[in-house]
């Protein structure tokens, strides 16, 4: 079931490169997609009317894919869902997609610009931007885990913000040299910004998956 949350505040995106936990570093670092838990992934925080919303979605989903799964008796409710309320009020969703399934690497996270004109595949979005975010609802049960995943698909740049805590020791130079990212025209196919998303051909696709989370 595919879901497109609109208008939310991206918070530690990591989608110019698969990243994994590093525990030795403490934190996030880039890695080779199949490295083990290598994924791109991003967080983002959203209004409680785009949550409800979401929220109907993942438990429709997820009731679906019980319905139709014939194999395993599912819970009458999930047990984990990619959002939660933090201890500011903030409601935080997340999703992420691994950077290989079954030996076969995926294709970064789409993103384009307001426009829909397609940015490069190592553009680095900034914690504190605003984008449309386009993601595949994925309902799961392993036996001992079930809940329900948002499998990332495509980003749209509404407004860029300002990289924060840089370690650049420079200073500007008038007159120097100046990049720009030369935008291309994103492709109608596989647009998920350009067209109604459709409608699911089946609610119980991806259940073999690995929880993203």
């Amino acid at each position: 079931m595919q879901h497109m949350i609109t208008e939310v505040t991206a918070r530690y995106p990591r989608l110019n490169s698969t990243y994994k936990f590093d525990t030795y570093e403490n934190k996030s670092v880039k890695c080779d997609a199949f490295d083990d838990g290598a994924a791109y992934e991003m967080s983002f925080v959203m209004s409680d009317e785009k949550a409800k919303e979401l929220h109907r979605i993942c438990m429709e989903a997820y009731s679906n894919a019980a319905a139709l799964d014939t194999k395993r008796k599912w819970p009458e409710k999930p047990s984990m869902l990619p959002y939660k309320r933090n201890d500011d009020g903030e409601v935080i969703g997340k999703c992420k997609l691994k950077g290989a399934y079954g030996g076969d690497k995926t294709q970064p996270p789409k993103q384009v610009d307001a426009q829909r004109n397609k940015l490069p595949d190592d553009f680095m979005l900034t914690s504190g931007s605003k984008v449309n975010v386009a993601v595949v609802v994925v309902p799961y049960n392993t036996g001992s885990l079930n809940g329900v995943s948002l499998r990332l698909r495509a980003v749209q740049v509404l407004e860029l913000a300002e990289m924060q805590g840089s370690d650049d020791p420079f200073d500007t130079v008038s007159g120097g040299f100046t990049s720009s990212i030369t935008a291309t025209p994103a492709a109608a196919v596989d647009d998920p910004f350009a067209m109604p998303v459709p409608t699911p051909s089946s609610a119980h696709a991806g259940l073999d998956d690995e929880i993203p989370f």
